[in-house]
């Protein structure tokens, strides 16, 4: 355990105090459940530590001695005590980060260690804060991807350690459709399923569910068995009857409260709107539905498994900020241009995505085919780029770093090369 939790953790963690803890240390206590908390000084992430704090407390306060100790064994803990978080800050500046630090009850990344930060951020798509991810301590998977729901539904921790559940099981109950008719999600079986976070008060969800509504006529028309279930983040019952009134699908009750949130907590949903879609027996096909609808007007990749490398638009660039992205820049007005350069991208593209795969975790580079257009245009300019095509670049936003191999050939071998020193930490970053 230890030798993953240095990986991810390095060696060093500081408590409250500023006294310096072993992360080796962690793996000699047990500890099965990691938390990440995502945050910085400001007052939002205040609150949710006072509320992070008490739930921390209950379940520390809940141990006591194992099964089948005797007289006089020591305590071992139960296993809602083999939880620890540590902190990962965002704050710029070191006097804030120690008078935010100082009270709290678990650990934290040391202030200097912000490379380490960006890499978590990265790795886990961090897209805001505060945020709150469990880990498996032991294999590092990802367990629960939005905490936050935890401490409010399961304040006890009752549910420990709150592991994913089958979308059949977190989905079992009624649905309902916009004229009252209610049906139950028995009837979802065979069928490909889109989970749409949505609300009414959201207007890039209001134009998203325009485009939506026209995407499912042509799929039901064209005879697939798919259906979309409607999870509303209205902020009123009367909100989201009008808002579900414009929707041909399904929605859960918008007094089932704790489905919705469970279906949140499943997915770990960041921001809406975000479509999900699934694949018959439940498990996720992608969770770019929403630039899959907008990029696929007519509906006929449905149901849009992810491509290991994109051509980049104006309604997928959102995804230059959830991490490090390899983006070849090419003269589109060259016929064939940008389909060589995702051909020559792909198999690169594919060994990594496969790699990661196997081990359960999310690629640590996306992949983007950049042609000539206005959006490419701002996006050199944002990042002072030079005009030269083809342009081999990795980008990395949160960071505010890129890496550039400017050569007037670009070869698969010179692509795999630079994928493997970036994912290596050999190249030196440029400022964006």
């Amino acid at each position: 355990m230890s030798g993953f939790l240095e990986e991810l953790l390095g060696e060093k963690l500081v408590t409250g105090g500023g006294e310096e803890v072993d992360v080796h240390s962690l793996g000699a206590r047990g500890i099965s459940l990691l938390g990440l908390y995502f945050g910085c000084s400001l007052s939002a992430c205040a609150q949710l530590s006072a509320s992070l704090a008490a739930f921390y407390g209950r379940l520390r306060a809940a141990a006591g001695p194992g099964p089948g100790a005797g007289a006089g064994a020591a305590a071992e803990p139960e296993p809602r005590r083999r939880l620890e978080i540590v902190f990962v800050s965002s704050d710029q500046d070191q006097r804030q980060w120690q008078d935010f630090v100082r009270d709290m009850p678990w650990l934290a990344l040391p202030y200097k260690e912000k490379h380490r930060k960006l890499k978590l951020w990265n790795k886990y798509r961090i897209s805001n804060i505060p945020s709150l991810i469990f880990l498996d301590a032991t294999t590092g998977k990802v367990v629960c991807r939005n905490g936050l729901l935890v401490i409010r539904d399961d304040p006890e921790g009752l549910e420990f350690p709150w592991g994913p559940k089958p979308f059949r099981e977190v989905i079992a109950g009624p649905l309902l459709r916009n004229n009252g008719q209610s049906l139950e999600s028995s009837s979802l079986e065979g069928s490909h399923v889109g989970v749409y976070f949505s609300a009414h008060w959201c207007p890039p969800c209001r134009s998203l569910t325009r485009v939506l509504v026209e995407s499912y006529r042509k799929i039901k028309e064209a005879g697939q068995s798919f259906e979309i279930i409607f999870v509303s983040a209205d902020r009123s019952e009367e909100s989201f009857k009008q808002y579900f009134s414009e929707m041909p699908w399904l929605a859960v009750p918008y007094t089932d409260e704790a489905r919705r949130s469970r279906l949140n907590r499943l997915y770990g949903i960041q921001g809406i709107p975000t479509l999900i879609v699934l694949d018959p027996q439940g498990e996720v096909i992608t969770r770019q539905g929403r630039v899959e609808v907008l990029n696929d007007e007519d509906c006929r990749e449905f149901p849009w498994h992810p491509k290991p490398v994109l051509e980049l638009s104006d309604s997928n660039a959102t995804q230059l900020n959830e991490g490090p992205c390899l983006v070849l820049f090419v003269d589109s007005e060259d016929d064939g241009e940008s389909e060589a350069a995702k051909q020559l991208i792909q198999p690169i593209a594919e060994k990594i995505i496969a790699k990661y795969k196997a081990k359960e975790e999310e690629a640590p580079l996306l992949f983007f085919v950049a042609g000539e257009d206005d959006m490419t245009d701002s996006l050199r300019d944002y990042t002072n780029l030079p005009e030269a095509a083809p342009l081999l670049t990795i980008l990395d936003m949160s960071a505010r770093a890129k890496y550039v191999m400017d050569v007037e050939e670009i070869t698969p071998a010179i692509v795999e090369a630079f994928v493997n020193d970036f994912l290596a930490e050999k190249l030196k970053p440029e400022p964006i």
